[in-house]
């Protein structure tokens, strides 16, 4: 047994938004009990992590060192529409556009501080990503 949704959000330039209660809801919404939840990004400026979510401080560090690792600047190779597009695919490529959790008890494991993520790499845009949960 399945159960995917694909969620739709409106981001900020550069933003992390917190996603973890709306992918609770579609684990919930599921019925599913115990399996695995993938939860897929299909753009390539943007990405899915987990971190801590108790200090959104902690959101704006993260931010500003991915930027130190890769800056904003004219002479990527391939810079499509702006510094911003180049520098957000390879953000995005680290990062990752996908992950996976466990499902148990009809919710996906997380740690108490843990929080699920969307990374705008570019933006501000219209966003989607897809949450399947799938049953052992």
């Amino acid at each position: 047994m399945a159960y995917m949704e694909k969620i739709s959000l409106t981001t900020k330039f550069e933003g992390m938004h917190d996603v973890t209660k709306q992918v609770q809801e579609v684990v919930k919404k599921s019925g599913i009990q115990e399996g695995i939840c993938v939860i897929n990004c299909n753009h390539t400026t943007a990405g899915i992590i987990i971190t801590s979510f108790w200090d959104k401080r902690g959101h704006v560090d993260f931010q500003e060192e991915l930027d130190k690792l890769i800056p904003l600047r004219y002479d990527y190779h391939h810079n499509f529409d702006t510094p911003t597009d180049a520098a957000g695919h390879i953000k995005s490529a680290i990062c990752g556009t996908g992950l996976t959790l466990i499902v148990h008890e009809g919710r996906a494991m997380l740690g108490s501080s843990q929080g699920v993520l969307f990374c705008e790499f570019d933006g501000p845009r219209a966003r989607q990503f897809f949450v399947k949960v799938i049953s052992d």
